[in-house]
């Protein structure tokens, strides 16, 4: 951590001279439980992991905003507009633009500020390093400008805000609740204004099992539209029993329907409602069992979780997709090394990306190896909680 501010603030001087910038970080997440949920006020649980997004900020005197990412071309954004920007949409300077936005819509006055950053969560990880972007920019804005005020779900909310009208993705609040609220937390978004959030206490390390991520190598960047198709279908199911989401509507009343929902939605779109009800069951299985310390109970159910994203969901494979299947290849090869040991399932949006495995510790080496012999070196990432989300940085 110390070589990473130290490299951070050179930069930060060398682009943009003498001030003394303020360090934040704001971490990614694991989703744990709860696939495809949120965006239907359902529940999840996650946590954060270790590893993270840095940000050195000053403000500059001016109405402009200036971030150098590690790596990126400088991103510019005039405060003098606080609408979302046609040309700016899918842009990181759209999430920038959102997020200061928001801190103004609240109340609060915001002026142009500088920022470094170097990330450790990599784009398309699965660790949802847009999320972890959204809620440093927000812990940046809420430092600089803020006086601190904004609690942590302020902060999932205005990035959640940001990607949904600025950036033009409809994505659910999950991530961004996870990084900014740190360790495991489970979720309810029945009320999206409010959240309920219930910290859940748990120590994978010390049931013998290692959390570990494999990255399948996919590009998903170009793939919003496959993740905008499941909101998109619940909608079509809710809207004949005259809800807006699938959580306002009662699961008896939804089988008792299913064949006009077949003609009005079609197949895949009952399929992944049937998904979300039971998803949303597990999410309090995988709850209790944590608590209660049955670990065994956990793994069974997380494996459930994976059979019907799989089969039900249908968010492992692109639609139509033949020669590239990644992730259902990095699924198989799960099953294959573990066997009736720890658990497996697709991770986040999914259609790539990542694929999520608890593993046995003395099993840990031989799995990594053999994920990394298809996927390549650095692929199978071994994680561990972060009991912090997002954070100001003393140095």
């Amino acid at each position: 951590m110390e070589k990473r501010i130290e490299g951070l603030l050179n930069a930060f001087h060398e682009f943009f001279g003498e001030a003394q910038p303020v360090i934040y970080s704001a971490p990614g997440r694991t989703e744990i439980g709860g696939n495809h949920t949120d965006h239907q006020r359902g529940k999840v649980l996650a946590g954060s992991v270790n590893v993270d997004i840095l940000a050195a900020a000053a403000e500059n005197g001016s109405n402009i905003v200036h971030v150098k990412s590690e790596g990126y071309d400088m991103i510019t954004v005039d405060l003098g507009t606080l609408e979302p920007v046609e040309s700016e949409q899918g842009t990181t300077a759209s999430l920038v633009r959102g997020i200061c936005s928001e801190a103004v819509r609240r109340g609060y006055s915001v002026r142009g500020f500088d920022a470094c950053i170097t990330s450790q969560v990599m784009q398309g990880s699965g660790l949802s390093s847009s999320a972890a972007f959204e809620v440093l920019i927000g812990a940046v804005v809420n430092g600089l400008f803020c006086n601190e005020e904004l609690n942590a779900t302020d902060l999932a909310i205005m990035g959640q805000t940001a990607e949904n009208r600025f950036f033009g993705k409809p994505c659910g609040l999950m991530d961004q609740m996870a990084s900014a609220w740190g360790g495991i937390i489970a979720i309810d978004f029945k009320d999206p204004a409010k959240p309920e959030v219930h910290p859940v206490d748990f120590d994978f390390a010390a049931a013998g099992h290692s959390l570990c991520m494999i990255d399948v190598g996919a590009d998903h960047a170009s793939l919003t539209y496959e993740y905008a198709a499941i909101p998109a279908e619940m909608k079509k199911i809710s809207a004949h029993f005259g809800k807006d989401v699938l959580r306002e509507v009662e699961e008896a009343e939804f089988f008792a329907a299913v064949p006009e929902l077949r003609k009005e939605a079609g197949d895949r779109a009952v399929l992944r409602a049937i998904h979300i009800f039971q998803e949303n069951r597990r999410v309090d299985e995988l709850c209790r069992a944590l608590e209660a310390g049955d670990f065994e109970a956990f793994l069974r159910t997380v494996r459930r979780s994976g059979q019907s994203s799989w089969m039900y969901l249908q968010n492992v494979i692109v639609t139509g997709s033949v020669q590239e299947q990644s992730a259902a290849l990095a699924l198989a090869l799960c099953d294959s090394i573990l066997g009736q040991r720890g658990a497996f399932r697709v991770h986040g949006g999914g259609f790539g990306g990542t694929v999520q495995a608890f593993v046995p510790d003395d099993m840990l080496e031989e799995f990594r190896q053999k994920v990394e012999a298809v996927f390549g070196p650095g692929s199978c990432h071994v994680m561990k909680i972060r009991s912090k989300g997002f954070m100001k940085v003393e140095y």
